[in-house]
């Protein structure tokens, strides 16, 4: 049985996926589903608008149909989830998008759940999704760092402004847990946890533990 976990980078930057790939070790277990972390060649730098999201939605699909006979699932490693919905009408496997599933575990850890977005344009495209899960009640605030998916390389700046972020949206929204809202930020999940003193949620992560248990389970 196919059994391959594939997490897919949107955007064309390797680094960001090597980072995504890192994350994911502490998954990858003796007798477990292999994972396998892709970048999409075709995608941009950084998805980073609605045009970003649009323009990746089908070169997914294409790439989830050419690896379905050895998938057991995948997971849309971008917190717009671009293409979530239509890749799961194109294959069977399971298709999970890491901003869902990182709210969704959030929702287990704490009554209410700030995001740590990286742009303020970003902001307007999760409230959408956050309005059409039904999370609204329990979401205490969103705030941006104001660093593209590339700058998130520079480590020292980025956790600067990631602890900045956090400190605001725990103690001025009360805030009781914290979701990393892109996936460039993946490195970064330990520090922040470890400073701020509440659960932090690397939404990849997360996604990808969901993912192991549809395929140990077979959902």
């Amino acid at each position: 049985m196919a059994s391959t976990i594939f997490v897919i980078n949107p955007n064309s930057n390797e680094a960001v996926t090597a980072g995504i790939d890192a994350a994911l070790e502490p998954l990858r277990i003796p007798g477990g589903p292999e994972i396998k972390s892709l970048t999409l060649k075709e995608g941009p730098l950084g998805v980073q608008t609605q045009a970003d999201v649009e323009s990746v939605t089908l070169p997914l699909a294409k790439l989830a149909q050419t690896l379905e006979a050895e998938a057991g699932a995948f997971v849309i490693a971008c917190f717009s989830d671009p293409g979530m919905h239509l890749v799961r009408e194109s294959v069977k496997q399971p298709v999970l998008g890491i901003a869902e599933c990182g709210i969704l575990t959030a929702l287990t850890l704490g009554q209410s759940f700030g995001v740590i977005a990286i742009l303020d344009t970003s902001i307007p495209r999760h409230l959408r999704l956050w309005g059409a899960m039904g999370m609204t009640d329990r979401f205490a605030g969103e705030m941006a760092v104001g660093l593209s998916v590339a700058e998130l390389a520079d480590r020292d700046r980025t956790l600067s402004r990631m602890l900045e972020t956090g400190r605001r949206l725990r103690d001025e929204r009360q805030a009781h847990v914290l979701v990393m809202g892109c996936a460039g930020m993946a490195a970064y999940r330990d520090h922040l946890e470890q400073a701020l003193g509440i659960p932090v949620v690397e939404p990849t992560q997360a996604a990808t533990t969901m993912a192991l248990g549809r395929v140990r389970l077979g959902w």
